[in-house]
């Protein structure tokens, strides 16, 4: 292995810092008159994120300090464990219902969501399997199944909760992470229209899902039922014009986009800050894009390469579906805009992440 470098990729932490920052100003931007309501208190979302905030930022630079190779060596462990808590969530009593999905687990007076740690945990076990079957990945019996196998057996047990989301954002980080280490693209198109099949069915079993789709594809068609929240985002994006309409002058965060300090937090920021902020949040997000595949690329192993790849692909999908949900070119699903949305066990566990792709960077040679 290389060796170490004095610092990591100081300017990924300042981009991750720089999306942190306006991630807490929006949470309290967009949640001040909800918050007011139901807790008597504008500060109650705000004050919960910026808790979870810092125990991210605690989490990152620990963990920046913490050779990857550790993640290799507790692979299967965490896996395991994140296996084990997805199957505890779907015990009644003992995982709780939000939204619809029974995907949190209460601890005390906060709740985790085991699904978004199972993202990092296949990361690192799938980074493991690829680096040392790297010779057997062009094989469809020896490579791909094995790989697979464990990834559509946590998509699976996702999908019980359900959670189209976050499962997606699993499955779509996993294949990034097989096509690059060397899988044959004919075996890609075979997968690609099990999925079509696969995804059809998954819509054809719930009615909401169909709802969702049919409110995509025509938000009008039901405006006060499934094609409400497209319908209220887009209001709150177009009025936002050039420059929006001020910080803290959303229309729409005064009940007429649910929760918006969550999922359509993209919305109200657009709304507020108008094509200028948006397009800065988009351009932050592609600045780290841009670093993590440089460190990726500059890995002294293919371990290091993978699970650099496999936590900025996981950032990139979950920021593409959110954002084209929002916009409209996305049905809706679940997903919350890394760094930027409330939500204490995604925030958490995305610096932690970064974290480890700090510690990459230590080593990359760029």
């Amino acid at each position: 292995m290389s060796t170490k470098r004095s610092t990591p990729d100081f300017f990924l932490i300042i981009v991750t810092l720089s999306l942190l920052t306006i991630g807490l100003i929006m949470v309290y931007s967009a949640s001040a008159v909800w918050a007011t309501y139901k807790f008597e208190d504008s500060f109650f979302f705000a004050k919960r994120q910026l808790l979870f905030a810092g125990l991210g930022i605690c989490a990152m630079f620990v963990i920046m300090n913490i050779d990857y190779w550790t993640w290799r060596t507790w692979s299967k462990t965490l896996v395991i464990i994140c296996f084990v808590l997805l199957i505890l969530v779907l015990i009644p009593g003992v995982g709780l219902v939000r939204n619809g999905s029974q995907s949190w687990i209460g601890v005390g007076a906060f709740s985790i969501q085991p699904s978004e740690f199972m993202k990092f945990a296949m990361i690192t076990f799938l980074a493991k399997y690829l680096s040392e079957n790297q010779k057997n990945i062009t094989s469809f019996k020896k490579g791909m199944v094995p790989a697979l196998s464990f990834v559509f057996l946590a998509f699976g047990i996702i999908m019980l909760q359900p959670d189209l989301g976050t499962g997606t954002v699993l499955v779509g980080t996993c294949i990034v992470m097989i096509f690059v280490s060397g899988a044959r693209i004919s075996h890609f198109v075979g997968l690609g229209l099990l999925g079509i099949g696969g995804f059809v069915v998954l819509v054809l079993s719930a009615p909401y899902r169909i709802k969702r789709i049919t409110s995509f594809l025509d938000p009008w068609e039901d405006p006060l039922g499934s094609g409400f929240q497209i319908i209220q985002s887009l209001y709150a994006i177009g009025p936002g014009g050039l420059l929006g309409l001020g910080l803290g002058q959303s229309r729409q965060k005064f009940f007429y986009l649910p929760e918006p300090q969550t999922d359509f937090i993209f919305a109200i920021l657009s709304e507020e800050l108008g094509f200028i902020g948006g397009s800065l949040v988009l351009v932050l997000f592609s600045l780290l894009l841009w670093r993590g595949i440089r460190v990726a690329l500059g890995a002294p192993d293919l371990y290091g390469s993978f699970l650099a790849l496999g936590i900025i692909s996981m950032i990139a999908i979950q920021v593409m579906i959110n954002i084209g949900v929002v916009t409209g070119l996305m049905p809706v699903t679940g997903i919350t805009l890394p760094f930027l949305s409330y939500g204490g066990s995604s925030l958490t566990l995305m610096l932690a992440a970064v974290g480890v792709l700090l510690n990459v960077s230590r080593y990359s040679r760029y």
